[in-house]
């Protein structure tokens, strides 16, 4: 198996349409090679390399813990997908499947799926379970930042 900083995933940049290959885990936040553009940062992990992908990165990690069989899991994944695109440069969304990770599931304390946590550092800083429209996400996302920047500034 390879080490996550050598899996990579091809990300169309959502500003000029050029493909680019981003590292699972990297420092900082991808751009676009082509027009500088922050990227979306979205990508899959596994228990072996949660820590890595998710608890070293710099921006604030948006975790979906997820089921292939979950209804409502399929429903909010193209709404996550839409807050990364539209939060790119700031946030990285990191999906795990809690069937194929049970440990991850367990950590986290699952008791519902989806559930969503936001990791600050590797510090979970917020949780939310169920299905929400990109809407309702982006804001979420959007008011644990804001209460990250205050905590810096004070």
């Amino acid at each position: 198996m390879s080490s996550p900083t050598t899996k990579a995933r091809t990300i169309k940049c959502p500003t000029c349409g050029r493909a680019n290959k981003i590292p699972v885990a990297a420092e900082g936040a991808p751009r676009c090679g082509n027009c500088k553009s922050p990227l979306p940062w979205i990508v899959d992990a596994d228990e072996n390399e949660f820590a890595e992908v998710a608890e070293e990165a710099t921006p604030l990690v948006v975790v979906d813990l997820w089921a292939t069989w979950c209804g409502p899991c399929r429903m909010v994944s193209p709404a996550l997908e839409q807050v990364a695109t539209e939060l790119a440069g700031r946030v990285k969304l990191v999906k795990v499947d809690i069937d194929r990770n049970p440990h991850l599931a367990q950590r986290f304390e699952v008791q519902a799926v989806p559930t969503l946590l936001i990791l600050d550092k590797g510090e979970p800083v917020a949780r939310r379970a169920g299905a929400a429209p990109a809407g309702t996400l982006r804001s979420w996302v959007e008011q644990v930042a804001a209460g990250r920047r205050d905590s810096e500034r004070g």
